[in-house]
């Protein structure tokens, strides 16, 4: 049994695949990454600019479309939706397998829809109609707006992956979207056995914003260790808000937990681990996606172990001893939150930019 394999049979955490491209899927690497012990793919606008911008397998649709005079955004549109079909089918045998617990590909909405939330129920609607696969995620960031739409498209029995969370409250947020979400739909007598949702929280951006933090007033205590704890508490209240009463009405009805998601898990520190996003995250009802490197990593190296819900109380301490050392932890993470926003709309702009620059060229 490999690190992969051992993280999902003896700890219940998925990692799933960061990434992905035309030539992972047709070269075979997605099904060798299945093999491996790879249970899901997620993408994002990012992801589509690097796998769109840096190959030339995708000139023949760019060309066709653009000598059709299709906008770049359609052949976007086109590209995207043809690349997460593929792989949503190269995954069904295990979305059946687990009885849809694995086996998903997420696919985000427009990111400049990110606070517009009539804009994003329509987006997600008309991709998840589009696609029209049961193992498709449809990834709506953690905006007040992204939080409202997750509620609404959960009672409609849209799969959700929340994104782009860094704080407590965003998670806090997310997660009683999803449950109230499935409360409508109950009460609405539609059945919850098929809805799907995972909750991401992003890791590995927290410590680069807050060790800079910590090194301006001369502190190395905390440096590497906040996103870990943030990531804990996050799992603790994980394990409060899916218990009880009201969620057990919901489980009796068919209901899924929605799993925490460690997003970002790359370290950007080369001083630290390469798998210390890894490591210290694993456990129960939790999902690791990993760029393929960390994925090498991981395999090769990693010490695995159920760590997520360990010193729960030193990760307090450390959240609390950061707030008194000054360092405002909720506006770094609110902070966080709005440059993911622009950051996956400056991609989706440059992704589009290439796309047209790519389709004159070729026209």
């Amino acid at each position: 049994m490999n690190n992969l394999q051992e993280l999902f049979f003896r700890y219940g955490q998925s990692v799933w695949l960061d990434f992905i491209s035309r030539d992972v899927l047709e070269a075979g690497q997605l099904k060798a990454l299945l093999d491996m012990g790879v249970r899901g793919v997620t993408s994002n606008p990012s992801i589509f600019n690097k796998a769109i911008s840096g190959s030339a397998l995708y000139d023949d649709v760019i060309g066709r479309m653009a000598r059709e005079g299709a906008s770049a955004f359609d052949i976007y549109d086109v590209i995207s939706q043809a690349d997460i079909t593929a792989a949503a089918d190269e995954m069904a045998g295990l979305y059946e397998e687990s009885v849809m617990g694995d086996g998903y590909v997420s696919i985000e909405v427009n990111p400049e829809l990110a606070h517009d939330l009539d804009g994003t129920l329509a987006e997600a609607r008309r991709l998840w109609q589009a696609i029209d696969r049961p193992n498709l995620f449809i990834k709506v960031p953690a905006t007040a707006e992204g939080v409202q739409a997750i509620r609404q498209l959960i009672s409609e029995g849209v799969n959700i992956n929340a994104t782009l969370m860094f704080s407590l409250a965003d998670y806090d947020a997310v997660a009683t979207a999803y449950i109230e979400g499935l409360a409508m739909r109950a009460a609405a007598g539609q059945p919850l056995d098929h809805v799907a949702s995972v909750a991401s929280v992003f890791v590995s951006r927290i410590d680069t914003v807050v060790d800079q933090a910590l090194a301006a007033i001369g502190n190395t205590d905390l440096q590497g260790k906040i996103a870990i704890a943030n990531s804990k508490l996050a799992y603790a209240r994980f394990k409060e808000l899916f218990a009880g009463e009201r969620w057990q009405a919901l489980v009796d009805k068919g209901a899924r937990v929605q799993r925490p998601l460690w997003a970002s898990t790359g370290v950007k520190n080369p001083a630290y681990s390469d798998v210390l996003y890894v490591e210290n995250l694993i456990g129960p009802h939790t999902v690791n996606t990993m760029p393929l490197h960390t994925i090498e990593a991981t395999l090769d190296h990693a010490f695995i172990s159920r760590t997520v819900d360990r010193d729960v109380d030193v990760a307090r301490a450390q959240i609390s001893a950061l707030a008194d050392l000054g360092v405002d932890l909720d506006q770094i993470t609110a902070d966080l939150q709005a440059a993911g926003v622009k950051a996956f709309t400056d991609d989706f702009h440059k992704l589009l930019a290439a796309i047209e620059q790519r389709a004159k060229a070729l026209i």
